[in-house]
């Protein structure tokens, strides 16, 4: 190992699930792990298999006969030597090989995703795969496992790498053409050859960019029930949440401030908010409520309005829905369904066209879905190439660099420590 490997300390902690448990997994990482599991079970069992043991404390005290593994680098999940303690799942066991281990010099417990940041470190995994990587361990639907899974398994760098490549070779065209130009009016324009791969590249980046976002796979698809008081608001995100979530009344203007309800709809993890009735009011605590439902409905994914169609303030992100249709009354304009949320009827109804329209807002099933910063850094890099079109040669070398540097920071070639350290404190202590 280099030496640089050799001077950080060798971390451990545990990596499996809440105490006590059938087994408990402890993890070992660094230059003196082979060490470490030499001492807690008196030898070194052969690389990558799995052998009973038992292990003893520095005093000889017998902690547990377990399963342990020794994993030589650098072929490992961390690119270090590791070492796995497969324990019996008892607190006091667990405790009992901790303490032994953070006696022995060199070791240290690991901190918040400090396993997952030196696998990125030692090139086990770039910054993209992290994240994918995080996702994963917060996925609660299976749409969220499928797109994190893609992004943990390299979806997101084998699609940034294959764009790299061909900004290189481009690079390498336009460096050529300015070094055989012999004086700066001398340097020869793109040729056509470049000049359509430079387009065909910004078309690309932008088909990314006009992707739906991941935040909805992960955060939940934003459903805005909005309306003018006492529309029916509260009690339509209490049906379609099959729960009473929000205060119901037929008293106009109970709902002051925004309720968010989390909930499945056709499989798909959706946020209902619950907003105040759109009026005119002079008092001071609904006006507040009033323009923060506004503020909703601007950010909104998905809005169902239960008022007079033509004044939802965006018809295009509109269901239009006429709410307690058990009074019998007609409804003024058009309409997409009608609910009663007294008699549950439309309420199925709603339910499935609701998740045939989120699914719509959701990216495709075989695209890399990219967060807020993948779209940042992709829209850095969209803005240099296309604007890299209509200048000089020279220029265009430079526009070609900074969209390099700009996809370098998707995967983590280029400085973002600061990233880094809000990226891995988001794991848990042994990831």
């Amino acid at each position: 190992m280099s030496g640089s490997a050799e001077a950080r300390p060798t971390i451990f902690a545990l990596s499996s699930g809440a105490l006590p448990a059938a087994i408990a997994i402890v993890r070992i990482s660094g230059p003196a792990a082979g060490e470490a599991l030499t001492y807690l079970a008196g030898r070194l069992p052969s690389p990558r298999r799995a052998v009973s043991a038992t292990l003893r404390d520095g005093e000889g005290e017998l902690l547990d006969r377990a399963l342990i593994l020794w994993l030589p680098g650098p072929a490992t999940a961390t690119g270090e030597d590791s070492a796995e303690l497969h324990l019996h799942g008892g607190r006091a066991v667990v405790a009992a090989v901790l303490a032994a281990l953070g006696v022995m010099p060199g070791l240290r417990m690991a901190e918040a995703g400090e396993f997952t940041r030196r696998a990125f470190t030692n090139g086990r995994l770039d910054l993209a795969q992290a994240e994918g990587l995080a996702d994963l361990l917060a996925a609660e639907t299976d749409g969220q496992r499928r797109q994190a899974l893609r992004l943990a398994e390299g979806g997101l760098g084998r699609l940034v790498a294959e764009w790299q490549e061909r900004l290189l070779a481009l690079s390498a065209r336009v460096e050529a053409a300015i070094e055989f130009g012999e004086e700066e009016e001398d340097v020869p324009a793109l040729g056509e050859g470049e000049k359509a791969a430079l387009a065909t590249l910004v078309q690309d980046l932008a088909e990314a960019l006009a992707q739906p976002p991941a935040e909805r796979l992960r955060d939940g698809v934003r459903i805005v029930v909005a309306g003018p008081t006492n529309a029916g608001k509260s009690s339509l995100i209490n049906g379609l949440a099959g729960r009473e979530a929000a205060i119901a009344s037929p008293v106009a203007g109970t709902t002051r401030d925004i309720i968010e309800v989390p909930v499945l709809l056709g499989g798909v993890a959706c946020l209902l908010i619950d907003s105040a009735g759109l009026r005119t009011s002079t008092g001071k605590v609904e006006q507040i409520g009033v323009a923060r439902a506004k503020a909703a409905m601007e950010t909104a994914d998905l809005i169902l309005w239960l008022g007079q169609p033509d004044a939802c303030p965006y018809p295009e992100r509109a269901l239009l829905i006429r709410a307690k249709s058990d009074l019998g009354r007609p409804g003024a304009g058009r309409s997409d369904i009608a609910v009663s949320t007294l008699t549950g009827a439309g309420l199925a109804e709603l339910k499935l066209l609701l998740g045939a329209r989120v699914a719509r807002l959701l990216p495709a099933a075989d695209a890399v879905a990219l967060n807020a910063r993948h779209r940042q850094l992709i829209g850095e890099a969209h803005r240099e190439l296309d604007t890299a079109r209509y200048d000089d040669p020279i220029l265009i070398a430079e526009h070609l660099r900074h969209a390099r540097l700009a996809l370098d920071r998707i995967t983590g070639r280029a400085g973002v420590e600061d990233m880094l350290d809000a990226l891995f404190g988001q794991f848990c202590i042994g990831k």
